[in-house]
């Protein structure tokens, strides 16, 4: 029997989704089904884009058609791929509740009566996954409350929508709710850009970035250049969307992308499901990339239509030829071109998303690597394929086993993305059959995709290999397990690898013996795009915020170890920096979970005191090859990153970090950011940076500098002293002095630095941070 919420929300969604007159290009047509206030701007965007089109002249892309269609200022902007910062007014902002904590909290010091631009908060990232959904849902609930409640009253009085915990995910209820096609949305969660398959760009940014679109600033970000995709034929067999992102990894690397966004065309893109295409753009988060976007086509009319929004797909049509589509001509920076008819189920990994092998070579490559070949446990859904296809697909293949008696070998999970998914894989059986198959249905929520794991069945330090679904394996990120061995494949090969529990097993060749000792093949995967029955929308879980706002007061408890104010962080002092000491050189891979890990650490996301507890602890000091154990300056006492950071502070010394290749990969959490700047820094200076956190150093007010030459970073020794000379002249374009102080007693010298700042960020470091700035005003 439906509740009393889940009748209402099921009938405004049937209600709203119908349009009730012919529409025109003029229509005023809603954004989603659940705010009254947002509209969808299409003859606004078109109408930048016509403007920019006549002063380039020439053919765009569809990514840049709507990067221009939301420029603050079309006329004057200035406009060169991967050279001109871009002011941009996005159409929403989403945040996760890990990052949304810090987010409203800076928000909240603005002093402004509500958001100026549609926002949401959704509470997927905080609850760990130990005995299965309810209870677990429950325990965090319970944990969490202070949290909850401050995110909760805190949308109330500020007019953003509120996604209870047991939700989902952002990203899928972001997908079913709130993208379209044509539409410019940031979210503060590396994995926004979910939202490409909808045909929308959604970029994932820190929470100062949110911050300023919440308090109603454009947005800027560095033009992207443009990468295009260009997929030919169709997928057929075991391969599905997830291989191509995989594929595509391989091809990139994880920082191939960085400073594109991929823009996906080739008549394979009219081959697979919109939510597909969601998994494909989901996963672009890890070659580097700005965000990934698909054209608007079929598949997307199909899903909004599925999701009760039949109007929005009316009204795209109306614009499907002028604006939600590249020009006939248009010119990609790059080209990468992959052959659907022949593509290869992939495995990626382990320790890095970016290693990829097809499934017809995984034996002998795990066997040449000393990778362990029994799958110990195998994990789908998550963000990146936790859809009804993805779910219908995985429940076949157990079909297919189970007819043979078989059931999972390794441990199985299934993380559902949203409640929605859930209550129709619930409604349609496939939650029975992975419950008969042995599988333990977790949560609505990240879960073991971030760390937020119990895992039990091995001891911390144990050699194994897991499989998941999902889109992102750096050492230790699923379980805190240094040895385990994390590999990315489609929700399909996880499900066989589970079936099999052998990491070498290929499903197009092997063969399996059922309960009989007979020699059988498993069937080829199939699934349904979308729910024949619709979809059952599950329990109401949305909150929307009150008409009357000025009664409601935001819940902060003074003693909390969970939540802290924020204290605005001093300017700059107008000096050059001298004889600075070295925290830590980090060598090889330093990711944000490197730099500000999650897992338990998620809790303290709102209390930057208690999480800069964490900073650094994952890099390996160059010095002496270990993590978290570098030598104070001064002392020659060895200690934990953050507590001799602290040290420096609190003697009144600043402090730089000397980092390796593409430092601050991965997630967005601008905790990686915000920590070093509390803690005393001054500067992280490296061979290269990952897009998103070079930004949130810049919006804390550190300085993120490059070596010139990438052979300098060889140059210094993590107990030399620097100076940080030219900031007093520090200008877009002027590279500025690292003067190093050897610690062997040698003659200084000088070592020329690069950086990316411009105008408006050097007047982020003057003031001490970006939001000290919007202070000012």
């Amino acid at each position: 029997m439906l509740s009393a919420s889940r009748i209402a929300r099921t009938n405004v969604r049937s209600a709203r989704g119908l349009a009730t007159a012919a529409l025109t290009r003029d229509s005023k047509v809603n954004q989603n089904l659940l705010e009254a206030h947002s509209f969808i701007n299409y003859k606004k965007n078109l109408e930048n884009v016509e403007i920019v089109k006549n002063r380039l002249n020439r053919p765009l892309t569809y990514a840049e058609k709507l990067l221009y269609g939301h420029l603050d200022d079309p006329h004057g902007q200035e406009i060169e791929r991967g050279v001109s910062y871009l002011k941009l007014r996005p159409d929403r902002v989403a945040c996760q509740d890990a990052t949304a904590q810090m987010a409203i909290l800076q928000f909240m010091s603005a002093n402004m009566p509500e958001v100026a631009t549609p926002s949401t908060v959704h509470c997927d990232h905080l609850i760990q996954a130990q005995v299965g959904g309810k209870k677990d849902l429950a325990r965090a609930i319970d944990l969490n409350k202070e949290v909850y409640d401050f995110l909760s009253s805190a949308c109330a009085k500020y007019n953003l929508g509120f996604w209870k915990p047991g939700s989902g995910i952002i990203h899928q209820i972001v997908l079913e709710n709130y993208a379209f096609p044509g539409a410019l949305l940031i979210g503060t969660d590396s994995h926004t850009p979910n939202a490409g398959g909808l045909g929308q760009l959604a970029i994932g940014v820190g929470g100062a970035d949110a911050v300023d679109v919440m308090a109603g600033l454009p947005w800027e970000l560095k033009a992207p250049k443009i990468l295009g995709v260009k997929l030919t034929g169709k997928m057929s067999g075991w391969t599905s969307p997830k291989d191509i992102i995989l594929k595509l990894a391989g091809i990139t690397t994880v920082k191939g992308g960085t400073g594109y966004i991929v823009e996906y065309f080739g008549d394979g893109v009219e081959t697979f499901s919109c939510t597909g295409m969601g998994t494909i753009c989901n996963m672009g988060a890890e070659i580097g990339a700005t965000t990934s976007v698909f054209p608007f086509n079929a598949s997307m009319t199909d899903y909004l239509n599925a999701t009760g929004r039949s109007e929005i797909a009316q009204f795209a049509q109306l614009y499907s030829k002028d604006f939600l589509k590249a020009d006939e001509g248009c010119e990609y920076d790059d080209v990468i071109e992959i052959d659907l008819n022949t593509l290869e189920p992939h495995v990626n990994g382990p320790f890095t998303p970016d290693l990829a092998t097809p499934i017809s070579k995984m034996r002998e490559t795990a066997i040449a690597n000393g990778w362990p070949l029994e799958v110990k446990v195998g994990l789908i859904g998550s963000c990146t394929n936790s859809s009804y296809e993805d779910m219908t697909r995985a429940a076949s293949i157990i079909e297919d086993a189970g007819a043979h008696g078989l059931k999972s070998k390794a441990i199985y999970t299934i993380s559902p993305g949203s409640e929605q998914v859930r209550a129709t894989i619930e409604r349609d059986g496939q939650l029975k059959t992975f419950e008969d198959f042995g599988g333990v249905v977790m949560a609505n929520a990240c879960g073991p995709c971030i760390g937020q794991w119990d895992r039990q069945d091995i001891k911390k330090g144990d050699k194994n290999t897991i499989v998941t679904s999902f889109n992102r394996n750096f050492t230790s990120r699923n379980d805190g397990n240094p040895a385990t061995h994390a590999f990315v494949a489609s929700p399909e090969m996880t499900t066989v690898y589970a079936i099999t529990g052998d990491l070498g097993f290929n499903p197009i060749t092997d063969s399996l013996k059922d309960a009989n000792g007979n020699e059988f093949k498993l069937a080829e995967p199939v699934g349904l795009g979308l729910p024949p029955k619709g979809y059952d929308a599950g329990e109401n879980t949305y909150q929307a915020p009150p008409a009357d706002r000025a009664s409601v007061s935001v819940v902060i408890e003074p003693t909390s170890d969970r939540l802290q104010k924020l204290t605005p962080f001093k300017p700059w002092d107008g000096k050059d920096a001298e004889r600075l000491p070295i925290l830590i050189k980090a060598k090889g891979k330093t990711t944000t979970d490197h730099i500000s890990m999650a897992g338990p650490w998620l809790k303290y996301r709102g209390h930057l005191e208690n999480i800069s507890n964490n900073y650094m602890i994952g890099a390996i000091n160059a010095e002496n090859g270990e993590a978290n154990k570098v030598k104070n300056h001064y002392t020659g006492v060895y200690d934990g990153v953050p507590e001799t950071a602290a040290a420096y502070r609190d003697s009144g010394k600043k402090w730089v970090v000397i980092g390796d290749e593409n430092f601050g990969e991965g997630s967005s959490r601008e905790h990686a950011a915000l920590e070093p700047r509390f803690l005393g820094g001054f500067a992280v200076i490296t061979k290269s940076f990952a897009r998103i956190h070079e930004t949130n150093l810049k919006k804390q007010g550190m300085l993120p500098l490059n070596f010139k030459n990438a052979a300098d970073y060889d140059k210094i020794d993590p107990q030399d002293e620097v100076d940080l000379l030219g900031l007093t002249t520090l200008a877009p374009g002027k590279n500025l002095t690292l003067r190093v102080h050897p610690a062997s007693g040698a003659e200084a010298f000088d070592i020329e630095l690069t950086h990316t700042f411009n105008n408006e960020q050097i007047e982020w470091f003057k003031y001490g941070s970006a939001l000290n700035k919007m202070g000012s005003k």
